[in-house]
């Protein structure tokens, strides 16, 4: 059997889950990959066979989205060309972690497409959501990366086509201690920004790991260094809580490894809004964002805040052999 595995690039939550989604995969056919965006950190220990411009979100320095870099890269041909040009009709099974040309290719080849993402869960109408509606963002969020059906991610079972967070084996073989710092990530905000807010904790020890500074540099009780898979990893595993965004990826690690955890949200970012929602409901302390008026809340979580009891086995190989199974049969196309 032939099978496309199609993974979003932006950000680094739809990686590390393809660091195990692909060799289930291969247990059940020949795997083609296809990454596509441009702010991609995280290389893949796999050939990848088409590596595409397709359409990203570009983070700013002011805890959102740029719109202005967003709207500046995308390109409408190229984008339209990668979908004409993608050859998904010589492959018995397409898998898309919210990548949009190869769902938007499906779309247009009548081609049955199985969406696998965080994404698809947030849609789903059992899975706690924001108090402020967002129904551009919900529109995006649904059409972005169309799929014909659909398999979840979430921090918890909140329906039956939802399932828990797939860990990496990297992260499951992590020696877990407490050696007092606090790990930070937190892409859409400048590094001078998050260093002016958290000097202000003076008696706290800050791992701060970044997407706009290239070397590392060291103020006061902040350190800041690029973003580097292996050197993260372990400053979450020995931490004792950890500050980040609202994605998907690294809150479940950080659950996971039963580490306390404070999200900040990225403005004008339906999904992460729903994402923090969901762990508000679970427990999980949020901010709206860094201002100055927050500071207390984090101090707040400093000193009571409390790691969530989660678990998450790995059930990978169970997953994908029923995405196997149920979709390729002779599927009917539905618009």
């Amino acid at each position: 059997m032939r099978i496309l595995y199609a993974i979003q690039g932006t950000g680094n939550g739809h990686l590390t889950r393809a660091l195990d989604i692909i060799p289930a995969l291969q247990q059940h056919g020949e795997v083609d990959l296809l990454v596509s965006g441009c702010q991609v950190d995280l290389p893949l220990p796999y050939p990848v066979k088409y590596r595409l411009n397709g359409m990203s979100f570009i983070f700013g320095k002011n805890g959102g989205v740029d719109f202005y870099k967003t709207v500046a890269q995308a390109n409408s041909r190229s984008f339209y060309r990668e979908i004409r040009q993608l050859p998904v009709k010589d492959y018995d099974l397409v898998v898309s972690d919210f990548e949009p040309i190869s769902s938007w290719a499906c779309l247009l080849a009548k081609k049955h497409c199985v969406g696998l993402s965080n994404q698809v869960a947030v849609l789903n109408p059992h899975v706690p959501k924001p108090k402020e509606v967002d129904p551009m963002g919900k529109f995006i969020l649904k059409n972005y990366a169309p799929t014909t059906a659909q398999y979840g991610f979430h921090f918890a079972r909140f329906d039956d086509s939802i399932f828990t967070p797939i860990i990496r084996k990297q992260v499951r073989e992590l020696e877990v201690s407490n050696q007092g710092h606090y790990t930070v990530y937190l892409p859409a905000y400048d590094d001078h920004k998050i260093i002016n807010k958290l000097t202000r904790f003076k008696k706290i020890e800050w791992q701060v790991f970044s997407k706009h500074n290239k070397q590392p540099l060291r103020h006061e009780n902040v350190s800041v260094q690029p973003i580097q898979n292996d050197r993260f990893l372990q400053s979450m595993a020995s931490s004792a809580g950890v500050l980040c965004a609202a994605g998907f990826g690294t809150p479940s690690e950080v659950l996971y490894l039963q580490k306390k955890l404070l999200v900040v949200p990225m403005k004008n970012q339906f999904e992460q809004a729903c994402n923090a929602a969901a762990l508000h409901y679970l427990g999980v302390p949020t901010l709206k964002n860094l201002k100055k008026k927050h500071l207390p809340r984090i101090q707040d979580w400093l000193e009571h805040g409390q790691p969530l009891e989660v678990h998450y086995p790995d059930e990978t190989d169970a997953l994908v052999q029923r995405i196997v199974q149920e979709n390729t049969s002779p599927k009917i196309f539905k618009v």
